[in-house]
């Protein structure tokens, strides 16, 4: 029982952070129609920027975390405005090789500004655990599983009752008619770019203590994609579900099925899934209302 709860709380941990780049996947989604495959790099980005800002600036944890995700919104929103936006009306797989292309120079730049050995972010709770008998669970897979249900909620209160979330909802049912709403939809996509690549960071903090940091971290975003197609390609709580189902999978599969099962496990849900349920979990992406 020890071992299964053990499994299952790394689990979550790491399904945890597929759904937080999940998130990413489906909000961009939403409002543009693009696939921004360069989602899981904006996480090895955010997770280095906080590196630099807590290691080598020396700045305290509370306040280099909130520092990184006002750089990366900045980051994001910058990214739409100056690389995606001029792709508009251009093919879908024309924007699609932009991004994956985009993410391949992203690891590239973060090889050459903070090279490629692996890094680790200094956080007050490395390394602690917590004792219940025979159980011992580590603080920091319990702060990703706090930290995305703190987000999960932040962001369903921000989009409930804030007038940009709002915003952000009716751009992503019907851009023409929010437009004519009154709705600046230029304004509002570039905003999601910057909140989804917050998002990614925030994913990046959080796995940092667990993983270490390098520039190929963002190729964690491959499951991330999976997860939210499982979850239903359109439902913002479908990524976290699909992200937690993917990693609380992948976790029993290496333990207890042949090497190498683990990490295709991802992979042989999503096929399952296509088969049994092409829709995802929550097929919500084709309920589009104004």
């Amino acid at each position: 029982m020890s071992e299964v709860l053990q499994l299952l709380l790394s689990g979550l941990s790491q399904g945890c952070v597929y759904g937080l780049i999940a998130l990413g996947f489906v909000m961009v989604y939403k409002a543009t129609e693009m696939l921004n495959f360069a989602q899981g790099e904006l996480m090895m980005v955010g997770a280095f920027v906080a590196f630099t800002v807590i290691n080598l600036m020396g700045l305290p944890f509370v306040f280099g975390v909130p520092l990184t995700l006002v750089a990366m919104v900045a980051f994001g929103m910058g990214l739409e405005r100056g690389v995606l936006r001029p792709m508009i009306g251009e093919p879908p797989f024309a924007v699609l090789m932009l991004t994956i292309g985009l993410g391949f120079v992203l690891r590239a730049v973060a090889g050459a500004i903070w090279g490629n050995e692996p890094r680790t972010l200094d956080v007050p709770f490395a390394g602690d655990v917590v004792n219940l008998g025979r159980i011992v669970l580590g603080v920091e897979n319990l702060v990703v599983i706090a930290g995305t249900a703190v987000l999960c909620i932040a962001l369903w209160l921000f989009f409930r009752y804030s007038r940009i979330g709002v915003a952000m909802q009716a751009a992503s049912q019907n851009q023409l008619a929010a437009y004519y709403s009154g709705v600046p939809v230029k304004r509002i996509t570039s905003l999601v770019w910057g909140i989804s690549a917050a998002i990614s960071a925030t994913a990046g903090m959080l796995v940092a203590p667990i993983a270490l940091i390098d520039p190929n971290m963002g190729l964690v975003g491959i499951k991330a994609f999976a997860a939210a197609i499982v979850g239903g390609f359109g439902s913002l709580p479908g990524a976290i579900v699909g992200g937690l189902v993917i990693g609380v999978a992948e976790q029993f599969a290496g333990r207890y099925l042949p090497a190498g099962a683990g990490e295709v496990s991802a992979f042989a849900i999503l096929l399952i899934m296509l088969f049994v349920r092409p829709e995802g979990i929550f097929a919500s992406l084709q309920q589009k209302k104004v």
